[in-house]
C-alpha cells in the first residue's frame, strides 16, 4: 500500500493528534531504516493521519510491529521514578542524571521521556514561594487526586493495552468502550457537572485504551524547558488573564520526525493571529488550538479551534 491511513483519527482532537504524532514515534523506532513520514489529508469531514514509507507490509504486520515498540515501554525507566510529577528538584536531577548517562544514539527514550516530564531547574511556586519541588509538563493533567496518578496511569496503560485496543483507535470509530485510565487529553474527558446528564462521580470513565497509549509516544516530541525563568512546554503559552493555550499544526507534505519536531516547536504557531502565508509556504494547512483548563485538581482541555 502507498500509504497506511489513520481513519479514526482527527486532527482537531487532542488526544487523537497526540496519538497521530505518537505513532509516527512509535514506528520510526520500529523501522528506522525505512524513514517513516507522516502527512494528513482532509478526508470524512476531518484531518486524518496517513503513514507513508511502510509499503511492503500488510496492515496486520505493520500493527505487530508498533505493539512490540508499544509492549516495550513495561519497563521503561522514565515511569518507575515516582507515581506523580511531583519530585524534589533533588530527587528529578537524579533522574535526569542517571538518563543522561544511560542515553545511547540508538536508545534514547529515558532521556526524552524525563525531558519531556519537566525540569528540576525552575522550582514550583506554592503561594509565591518556592516549594522545593520540580516544575512540570504542562501536558500533565492529574496528581493524585481521586487516586489518578499520572506516572502510575502511564505505567497501567503499557500492561493492559493490547494490539486489537491499537487497532481499534486508529483504524475503527472511537466507540468509548474501554473503562478508566484516561489521561485526560480528550475533550470529552471534561466531565464538569454543569455539562453531564449524569453526576460524574457515578458514571463510569469510559476511553479509547490504544489512543491513550500511543498518545504517551508523543511526549518526547513535547519537551518541557526553562525559559525567562520558568517552565516552558513546546507547543503551549500563557497569556496574561488567560489559560494555559497549546497550538498544533497539520501539514500536507509527508514529513519525517525530525521535520515534525521542529513544525511543533515553531514560533509561529504561538501568535495570537498566526501568518497563515508563512505557514502555508511549508505545507501547515490549518492550525488548532485548546485551552487547557482547571476543575479543582484535574486539568483538561477544551474542544480545538481554528487559528
Amino acid at each position: 500500500m502507498a500509504e497506511i491511513i489513520l481513519k479514526a483519527l482527527e486532527g482537531s482532537n487532542s488526544l487523537a493528534y497526540l496519538a497521530a504524532i505518537g505513532t509516527l514515534r512509535v514506528a520510526t523506532l520500529a523501522w528506522p531504516e525505512k524513514n517513516v513520514r507522516l502527512s494528513w489529508k482532509n478526508l470524512d469531514g476531518g484531518w486524518r493521519p496517513c503513514i507513508h514509507n511502510c509499503i511492503d507490509m500488510d496492515v496486520d504486520v505493520w500493527l505487530a510491529g508498533l505493539y512490540s515498540v508499544l509492549n516495550s515501554g513495561i519497563n521503561e525507566p522514565a515511569f518507575t521514578i515516582s507515581d506523580d510529577l511531583n519530585l524534589s528538584c533533588l530527587d528529578f536531577r537524579v533522574n535526569a542524571l542517571d538518563a543522561q548517562n544511560k542515553a545511547q544514539p540508538t536508545d534514547r527514550n529515558y532521556a526524552d521521556f524525563i525531558a519531556a516530564f519537566g525540569s528540576e531547574s525552575v522550582e514550583l511556586l506554592k503561594n509565591g514561594k518556592k516549594s522545593g519541588l520540580m516544575t512540570d509538563t504542562a501536558l500533565r493533567t492529574m496528581s493524585g487526586a481521586g487516586n489518578q496518578h499520572f506516572l502510575e496511569f502511564l505505567r497501567e496503560l503499557t500492561k493492559v493495552t493490547n494490539v486489537k485496543n491499537i487497532s481499534d483507535s486508529l483504524f475503527i470509530g472511537w466507540s468509548y468502550s474501554d473503562t478508566g485510565l484516561s489521561l485526560r487529553w480528550d475533550p470529552a474527558d471534561d466531565r464538569r457537572y454543569a455539562l453531564r446528564w449524569l453526576r460524574p462521580s457515578t458514571d463510569p470513565v469510559k476511553t479509547e485504551r490504544g489512543a491513550n497509549r500511543l498518545a504517551i509516544e508523543a511526549l518526547p516530541l513535547l519537551p518541557s524547558m526553562p525559559c525567562r525563568g520558568r517552565l516552558e512546554t513546546t507547543g503551549f503559552t500563557q497569556r496574561k488573564r488567560q489559560n494555559v493555550s497549546w497550538t498544533w499544526p497539520i501539514w500536507t507534505s509527508a514529513l519525517n520526525i525530525d521535520v515534525v519536531r521542529s513544525l511543533l516547536a515553531m514560533p509561529e504557531l504561538q501568535r495570537i493571529s498566526p501568518n497563515r502565508t508563512t505557514l502555508y509556504a511549508m505545507s501547515i494547512e490549518e492550525i488548532y488550538r485548546s485551552e487547557r483548563i482547571t476543575q479543582g485538581k484535574f486539568r483538561n482541555f477544551t474542544m480545538a479551534v481554528s487559528v
